[in-house]
Order: C-alpha cells, then structure tokens, then sequence
C-alpha cells in the first residue's frame, strides 16, 4: 500500500507537472527549462493520473489528513481540467493561459548559471507552446467570450510594443542578456505576434457575446459548474444555497453601513453611504506613489501587533510593490505573489496604480492586511516554513482556505485595532460587500444565465467599487468560474470554528493557540479543519478536567 507522504509527493509532482512555471516561482528545482503542454492529449494523462492517485488515496489509515488533502486537491485536478478553461479563457491575469504566462515569466529570478540557462530554454519553447495552444483553441468548440479574446489582443499587442522585453528581466545584466535577447527578437517575439494574430483571425469573431457569459452556455457547463463550486468552496453548497447566503448577507451588512457611516458622514442609509463613498473625490487617490506608502504603514502597524494575536510569525518579512505596467490594466486591484523556497524571491503584496485617481483610498488598509499581514502572506510564509510536512501540504491549492484566512484576517484587523478611522473600517465593510457579492454575481453568471450587465449592474448597487474595477471583477468571474466564491465561503467557516471554539472552551479559549492551529497545519479543506478544530478543543478539555462535548 502506497503510504500518505508517498501519494502526496506523487500528487505534487503531477502538479508541478501541469504548472512548471509555479514550480519556479515557488523556488522548486527540476521543472525550470518547462512550460506547460496544452494538448488534450497531455491534459488526458494528468486526468488519468489524477483520478488514479484519489482513489489510491482513500484506501489507507496513516496520516488521515494527508489523504484528505490528497483526495481534495487531485479531484480538484481532475474537474479543472474537465471544465477545459483553456481552451476558451483569454485575458484574464491569474486564469488565461498566455496572461498568466506573461506575468509570471517576469517575476523568475534565476540563481546561478544552471536556472538562468534552465529559463533561457523556457523561453526557447515558448513559441511551441504558443502553436500547440492555438491549435487546441481552433479545435474546441467552446467559444470565448468576444470582448474578452479583444483584449487578449491588446495584450498581446501592449507586449509586442514594449521597447525594453519584460521577459528579458531574469538575464538582464547576466552573461545570457545576449542570447537572451536573440531568442527573444528571433523566435519568441514572431510567435506571440503570430497567436495574436490567431486569436484577432479565428477567435474575436467566433467568441459569444455578453449576454452568453457563463459556462452555463457552453457544453455541459452546469454540471462543470457544479463540480468547480465544490472544488473552490471545499463543501457541499449548491449555487442556488450560494446566491441566497449572498444576498443574505449583503442585506445584513446594510446595518453596519449605516452604524459607522452615520458617524463618518451623518445619518443616512446604506445606499447613501456607498454612494458617498464613491462620489467624494477626497477619497480618491491623488498619486500612484501614495498607494505604496499606505500599503508599507499598514503591513508594518500589522506587524508590530501580530505578537498578541499569534504565538507563531513567518520569519520572512512581506514586501511591497506596483503591479508591472504591462499587466497592470487586465490585474486585480491587488494580488499576493508567494516567496520562493530558494530565497530568490520574497512573498510580494502587488498594488496596481493603474489609474490610481480613479481607485479608492478607504479600502487600502483592508486590501493591505488581506494581502499581506495578517492575511496571505503570514498564512503562505508559515506554511513554507512547516518542513515536518509534505510539500503538497505546504502549497495545496485549497482556496476557500486561502482566501478564506485573508478575508478573516480583514475582520481580524478591527479586533487588533488596526483601522486608523471608521472610513477604513467602511473600507473593510466594501471589502465584505464584494466578497457577499461574489457568491451572488458568480452563481448568477454561471448557473442562473445572467447577463454580463446584470453582473455589472448588482455590483453597481451593492459593491463599493469604481466602474474600472467592477469591469474587471466581472470579467474575472467568467473567465475563473466558481473561484470567487472561495472567500466568504471559507470566511465564514473559520468564523464558526472559532465560534464554536470559544463556545466550548470559554476562558480556556487562546486566540493565539486557536491561529496557531489553523495555520500550522497547512492548508485544509473546509470539512479536513473542522476536524482538527474539533480534536484541540477536545484536547484542551480533556487536558484540563473539562467535560467533552460531542
């Protein structure tokens, strides 16, 4: 029998397999001079190698948890591919094939002359891959979204336009710039420029239209759905008991909108206190610049306090920095970039100031924490640090954990007295308004055939966002289905756990214990954490001469 560490390496490998560029960027060696192949055939055989390594999984009693993950995360492999994203996904930063590859090539930092000349062959291939991905796309018949493929173009030709190549940035000043250089002008160059002219020819004008958005428009795009909510949200939640949570929940948050925002701007409702916050031109930023220095006080302030909220720190501290100006009109609002194991890269808060004069400032210390401390960064950094477990335990992909903890840390950030003033505290209530929303939007999209404009016009009323941002959280949804949902999901999972925790332990209930636990074992799915929750509070009162609840 294949033990549980066995299995979780062999799942790992098939991973980094699928993605050898994340293998790079998290500071795993082996996979440096690969790209990722997006035949059907290759994506068949890491199907099939998936399933297998689940089944093997739940046949087996050592190390329980590891199996679980091992169950969760290759099932997760397995309908990700199912739902065959590639083949009609384009622009999206964190999702699209060529967009993901043309941010994170960038953010490689090769350490001696082996990696450089490994990333040297990476780029070598990359025509390859570009060709193999056209062909794939001209094959399938799940048409893109049309003004989605249009900006895939513009990409693509924001890239070609650049004077100074991004992907040249891991060998600028090395003894391989040259070669570097010629590879790119020569080969990789002309075949970015022969896929733009794939997707501007054969996929503009084949692509749906906005009124056609979600999977539920494509082939079996409701059961693919279905089986991506589970995936992301690591439960049993159906969409539809998903879009009620939702629209619960934005009801509820209807009344601390008027609580702390009768303070800031007067008595007035809900409504009016968005529409305040997105009319006062005071709370706009007035410069790009002043974006990052928010973001360095507020990581550094959540530093200082997080020795009374957590027994144990990454050691590695979270740096700061813009989103890179090619990626910067199609990127979030702001993303987190894990520190590679080598040392070569450390854990990144990206903070796009794009357009800044159009983007808010009251939601920045929230982003801040969420992003970097306490949130991603704490939880991503400890978790590389824990070397008694598997690899694939310290980077599972398991999102309603991951995004799950961030989002908590936004609320945990008001218990540590973080917020400066109740209108960052109205940013953090815009941030759980997104977040509610999401559940809403995307199960609109992709299970009740929403519009692109019912979309855009629910975060409209009910999200505190500028036009430009809710363009491009929509346009994410479609294109990363069900991954949105991950956030409120496991954010209100880890609320009940703690609940439930102080319910049952009462004075004996450590804050710092109950982080430490949640954190120290690696990322978990929802139903895997309850567990461990449920054995420490066991564990405590047994300890103590308490009395077990069941």
């Amino acid at each position: 029998m294949t033990t549980a560490r066995e299995l979780a390496d062999e799942l790992l490998t098939l991973v980094l397999d699928a993605d050898p560029v994340m293998a790079t960027l998290l500071g795993i060696p082996g996979w440096d001079d690969r790209l990722p192949d997006p035949s059907a055939d290759a994506e068949r055989a890491l199907r099939d190698r998936a399933e297998d390594i689940a089944k093997r999984a739940r046949v087996g009693d050592d190390d329980p948890v590891t199996r679980a993950v091992v169950v969760q995360q290759a099932w997760g492999v397995v309908h990700r591919l199912d739902a065959k994203l590639v083949e009609h996904t384009h622009a999206e930063g964190l999702n699209a094939p060529v967009a993901v590859l043309l941010g994170a090539l960038p953010m490689v930092r090769p350490a001696d002359d082996r990696a450089r000349r490994a990333y040297l062959a990476r780029l070598s291939s990359l025509p390859g891959y570009l060709d193999a991905l056209a062909r794939r796309q001209r094959d399938s018949d799940r048409r893109p979204l049309r003004h989605l493929a249009e900006a895939a173009v513009e990409r693509l030709d924001r890239y070609l336009a650049e004077a100074d190549d991004p992907l040249a940035t891991p060998l600028r000043g090395t003894p391989l710039a040259a070669d570097c250089a010629r590879v790119l002008s020569d080969e990789v160059r002309p075949a970015v420029a022969r896929y733009r002219d794939f997707v501007r020819a054969e996929v503009v004008g084949r692509g749906r239209g906005a009124d056609e958005p979600g999977l539920c428009w494509l082939p079996d795009g409701d059961v693919l759905y279905r089986d991506l909510v589970r995936v992301y949200t690591t439960t049993d939640h159906t969409p539809e008991a998903l879009h009620r949570i939702g629209l619960d929940l934005i009801e509820s948050l209807d009344r601390e909108y008027e609580e702390i925002g009768g303070r800031v701007f007067g008595p007035t409702d809900a409504a009016g206190v968005r529409a305040r916050l997105l009319a006062d031109p005071a709370l706009r930023w007035a410069a790009a610049d002043d974006m990052l220095v928010l973001a360095k006080d507020s990581i550094a302030r959540a530093e200082e306090a997080a020795g009374d909220w957590f027994g144990t720190v990454p050691a590695a501290r979270c740096a700061v920095e813009a989103v890179p100006d090619a990626e910067a009109p199609n990127a979030p609002l702001a993303y987190y970039l894990d520190p590679a194991m080598d040392g070569s890269r450390p854990g990144t808060y990206f903070v796009n100031t794009h357009r800044a004069e159009l983007r808010d400032r009251f939601s920045a210390e929230a982003t801040a924490f969420h992003e970097g401390v306490p949130g991603h960064h704490f939880q991503i950094a400890l978790a590389q640090e824990l070397h008694g477990l598997p690899l694939l335990r310290r980077f599972a992909a398991i999102e309603a954990y991951l995004e799950g903890w961030a989002l908590y840390t936004e609320r945990l950030a008001d218990e540590m007295g973080l917020y400066r003033d109740d209108v960052s505290r109205l940013g953090m209530l815009s941030a759980d308004s997104l977040r509610a929303a999401r559940l809403v939007v995307d199960t609109g999209l992709h299970a009740l055939r929403w519009t692109r404009q019912q979309a855009v016009d629910y975060l409209r009323a009910n999200a505190v966002m500028p036009d430009v941002d809710i363009f491009s959280e929509v346009d994410r949804y479609i294109e990363n289905p069900a991954q949105a949902l991950a956030y409120m999901v496991g954010r209100l999972e880890i609320q009940r756990l703690r609940g439930e925790s102080e319910r049952r332990l009462g004075d004996r209930f450590d804050i710092k214990a109950f982080h430490d636990l949640v954190l120290c074992g690696g990322p978990l799915p929802m139903a895997v954490l309850a567990d461990v929750v449920d054995e420490w509070c066991d564990s405590v009162l047994g300890a103590r001469g308490g009395v077990v609840e069941h």
